[in-house]
Order: C-alpha cells, then sequence, then structure tokens
C-alpha cells in the first residue's frame, strides 16, 4: 500500500463552492498529520494560508497524490501536467457531470479517509498526443486525456481533408472536421457527436466525423497504437483549430498535416472502492436503473 504523505491540491479559480471546498479538504487533511501543497493560481485567492505552493508540474516532483476540486477539465489540465511523474490524481466534483472527478462534496472528507487508509481503486488511462506540420516541419504539439479535435474554429465553412490510418488511406472527407477519442473522451464531445461510449479499460480510439456531408460517413474505432493522419487540404480558404481537450489550441493552415498517436505516459487515476463506470453513466447521463427505476 502506498503512503500518501505530501499532498497537492489544484482548483478551479472563480468558483466560491471550489474554494470553500478546499478550505474544508485543507483542514481535514491537517488534522490527518498530512503535508498540504497548494497549487500556485489557487494559492493566490487564499490569502494567509501559510501552505507549500508551486506549479502542478511541480508537485509531480514532490507529492504523493493530488488532489482536484472542480469539475472534469480541472482534472484534464491536471492530469496532462502530472502524467509523466505517475503520480495518483483524485478527484473531487465541483463541476457538472464530473465523470472523472467522482467524490461528491457531500462526503468529501469520509472518501478521502478511506484513500489515506489504502481503500481506493487504481486505474491507468492513456492519452494522445497530436503534431501539426506544415511543409514536414513540426509547428504546434498537444497532449489530450479526452480528445483531439479538429474543428472550424470561428468559420462556418466545412473542412475538406484526406485520413489515412496506419499509411493506409482512409477516406476523402468535407465536414466541420473530426473527434479523435480515447475511452475516457468517449463520454465527452464525442459522445455529442454521436460517437460510441467506449469502457475506459479499452485500449482503442474512436474516430468521431463532425457533421459530415455525406450520410455514409460514421465513427470507426482503431486500435489505440494506430497512428492517424489527418492532411488539410490544400484548396480550403480557411485556417482549421487543432484543440487538445478543449484546453490546448493550434492554428492550422491548408495543406497541413495533423498525426495523432498514442502518448508514452499514461495518467494514473484514483477512485472510491465503490465506483462503477456504468453506475457514472447512468447517474449522469440518465440511464434506467434496476427495476426500472431512475
Amino acid at each position: 500500500m502506498e503512503e500518501f504523505r505530501n499532498i497537492g491540491i489544484i482548483g478551479r479559480l472563480n468558483s466560491v463552492k471550489v474554494i470553500d471546498t478546499i478550505k474544508r479538504l485543507r483542514l481535514f487533511l491537517a488534522a490527518e498529520g498530512m503535508n498540504v501543497i497548494l497549487e500556485e493560481k489557487i494559492a493566490s485567492v487564499m490569502m494567509g494560508h501559510g501552505l507549500q505552493v508551486c506549479s502542478p508540474k511541480m508537485m509531480g516532483e514532490i507529492c504523493d497524490l493530488v488532489i482536484v476540486i472542480g469539475g472534469d477539465g480541472s482534472l484534464l489540465g491536471a492530469a496532462r501536467a502530472l502524467a509523466k511523474s505517475n503520480i495518483p490524481v483524485l478527484g473531487v466534483n465541483r463541476g457538472r457531470l464530473g465523470f472523472l472527478t467522482d467524490i461528491s462534496p457531500a462526503n468529501l472528507e469520509e472518501k478521502v479517509a478511506e484513500v489515506l487508509a489504502g481503500e481506493y481503486i487504481t486505474e491507468r488511462r492513456f492519452m494522445l498526443e497530436a503534431e501539426v506540420k506544415r511543409n514536414g516541419e513540426p509547428i504546434g504539439y498537444g497532449e489530450a486525456l479526452n480528445d483531439v479535435i479538429l474543428h472550424p474554429g470561428k468559420s462556418a465553412r466545412m473542412i475538406a481533408f484526406d485520413m489515412s490510418i496506419e499509411g493506409q488511406f482512409v477516406y476523402h472527407q468535407r465536414s466541420d472536421g473530426m473527434i479523435v477519442s480515447t475511452p475516457t473522451g468517449s463520454t465527452a464531445y464525442a459522445l455529442s457527436g454521436g460517437g460510441p461510449i467506449m469502457h475506459p479499460k479499452l485500449d482503442a480510439v474512436a474516430l468521431v466525423p463532425m457533421f459530415p456531408h455525406t450520410l455514409s460517413s460514421r465513427p470507426i474505432v482503431v486500435d489505440a497504437n494506430s497512428e492517424i493522419k489527418i492532411t488539410i487540404s490544400a484548396e480550403i480558404d480557411i485556417y482549421p483549430q487543432i484543440s487538445c481537450d478543449g484546453q490546448v489550441h493550434i492554428t492550422a493552415a491548408p495543406g497541413d498535416t495533423v498525426t495523432v498517436r498514442k502518448h508514452a505516459h499514461k495518467v494514473r487515476l484514483i477512485h472510491p472502492m465503490d465506483h462503477d463506470f456504468y453506475a457514472t453513466c447512468r447517474n449522469k447521463l440518465g440511464w434506467a436503473a434496476q427495476n426500472g427505476e431512475g
């Protein structure tokens, strides 16, 4: 069993509820004899806290566990920053859906106490990396736990592009873009685009077209180790965006290529012992509960 002594806290700014929950968590961890480290942005709005402060990346060097308080977006950013350090990440939900941040503030102390006592489930989620090249030269790079998305940005025009998988040509498409989603991201934006829900343990990637011009274009699920290459048509007159988790944005140009592949590092998530993926789907997506209840 791992021993968690140095615990980092990351939270979403501009939320009074998040700050209140962080204060509760800080007091609880201090009472448990833990050394608490605050992420620098949160520390800036919590005057007089008297705690050690550092960046999310530095937390990977000095923490045994990082607790993220906020929504899934907050956890996505923290996960990308911490993936290389292999530090476990625990989420407390102060957002909307909360597929990744699965501890409720209502039972915060109880669930965190269980984790500190070694009662938890560890899960490793793979990430994607995207590289944009222009005339064969790299011009942009991003990492994603949820998805890499090619989209028109502020333009209302369709994008024409070719897609190949493992060097094999798949199709030429005209659409609003393409969502390349991990199983983690399959319950996020890809779901809105008609993509399949994938169990987190699957080693697969979903390719979900966004409003394709032809009705025959359907989502494709491929091996996660596949190299996916999207070549933007040189004939279009818009500059599409490549977004990673909706937080890292790269502006592409006609003729650019976008290569998406599995990232070398995985995110290490911690869940309470009663974590259940299908129960989360029932609760968050409104699926019918047992015996017709819900």
